[in-house]
């Protein structure tokens, strides 16, 4: 489970990013975050990675109180949740296979998982014939196919997308939103960054709206700004 409790964040410029957000997001949950640019959405899910911490309030993320989460202890937190951002993320210098064995090298595993792992990862987003390839020889959406791969193959108990169809065509968007869904039924908590209002109505689950930093709105259905 997630849980904000009178979570403020403030940054060392006087920015007020979010403030007294309470929020509740329980296991296994879809959940869209909306807003507008520069409302606080990026900032919710850094606080969720531990990219930035919490000025006031408690976060609990599973076990893990984040307020007060050692530096040495992020790592473990980073291995419960995939990660993919409207970037990518991939390194230019390894091919879309290493790319996805790097995410299991980077915590230990045995090269004969790895090895079963990634093609099998590399088949569930369609990319087994480009495994060889490198990101510069790919399309955008095949570029976030691999960011999905790599974020999914060490079994994370939440995903978290960041503006995940941004930078991809309507077509990829749905094929990108299809997996993020198939991937919720196994029982993954999957939440989903974005201010693409068509994409959120396509979908009956749950829309938390954040505005000037506080939740707006949290309701199941539709996004109106």
């Amino acid at each position: 489970m997630i849980e904000f409790q009178n979570v403020s964040m403030v940054y060392p410029s006087g920015t007020v990013a979010l403030r007294n957000v309470n929020l509740t997001i329980e296991d296994g949950e879809f959940v869209f975050i909306v807003g507008k640019s520069g409302a606080g959405k990026t900032t919710l899910t850094k606080l969720l990675m531990c990219e930035e911490r919490v000025s006031g309030g408690k976060l609990r993320v599973g076990n893990f109180k984040l307020e007060k989460l050692p530096k040495r202890k992020v790592p473990y937190l980073r291995r419960t949740m995939g990660v993919v951002f409207q970037d990518f993320r991939l390194f230019g210098n390894k091919t879309v296979y290493e790319n996805v064995a790097f995410a299991l090298r980077v915590i230990g595993e045995r090269p004969s998982v790895i090895k079963q792992k990634v093609p099998a990862f590399l088949n569930l987003v369609e990319l087994t014939d480009k495994a060889d390839r490198f990101p510069d020889e790919l399309s955008g959406g095949e570029q976030q196919r691999v960011a999905f791969a790599r974020a999914l193959v060490n079994n994370p108990q939440m995903i978290i997308a960041d503006e995940p169809t941004g930078n991809v065509d309507p077509e990829m968007s749905s094929e990108l939103m299809d997996l993020l869904m198939r991937v919720n039924r196994l029982g993954k908590t999957v939440i989903v960054v974005t201010h693409e209002r068509n994409l959120v109505n396509h979908y009956n689950k749950r829309v938390v709206t954040i505005q000037d930093g506080e939740v707006a709105s949290d309701r199941a259905g539709g996004y109106d700004e």
